[in-house]
């Protein structure tokens, strides 16, 4: 996908690179999914101006960070971006989220796909994340779209008091 373009649903979201423009949509919506509780290693946004730092220098890099827009409002991300240091820089870490809502109506799928291929095409060689244990909905999407799971790291998370699992999965581009 390249910068014009844009591929919509039948539900109106359209699936677009993000852009300075969407920026302060993202970083809400990244907002409401961590204060969830649930999903994220965050349990809030950072503050906005180290968001708009950290995506900027991220979409320089080449890394590709795409967004779902309905109505003008970002709901919901996915972003690769490739890990720094020389050893590891065939590698990029996967970032995810979708707002309540917008949920189970194939949008992550939507997003993943062209996130996905746009790592493969910019050389990242493997694609890797950590997802909760306890998010079947999130893990069965990974799978579908090629993702393996390597391992299970016990009590990796501590959210309110409560230790969590985290699953580790990645996909390899043969």
């Amino acid at each position: 996908m390249d910068d014009a373009d844009t591929v919509g649903g039948a539900d109106g979201v359209t699936i677009e690179p993000l852009r300075d423009e969407y920026i302060e949509g993202f970083h809400k919506a990244l907002d409401i999914v961590c204060r969830e509780r649930r999903y994220m290693v965050f349990l809030r946004a950072p503050p906005i101006d180290e968001m708009r730092d950290f995506v900027r220098e991220s979409v320089a890099a080449g890394n590709p960070h795409i967004v779902a827009v309905a109505d003008g409002e970002v709901v919901g991300w996915c972003d690769i971006r490739r890990l720094e240091r020389d050893v590891h820089a065939h590698r990029g870490l996967l970032g995810m989220g979708i707002i309540p809502g917008f949920r189970d109506r194939g949008l992550g799928r939507r997003l993943i796909v062209n996130a996905v291929e746009a790592a493969n095409r910019s050389g990242i060689h493997r694609v890797e994340l950590d997802v909760h244990a306890d998010n079947h909905r999130a893990i069965a999407l990974y799978r579908k779209v090629g993702f393996q799971v390597e391992g299970v790291a016990r009590d990796a998370l501590k959210i309110d008091g409560c230790y969590l699992d985290s699953v580790r999965m990645a996909l390899i581009f043969t």
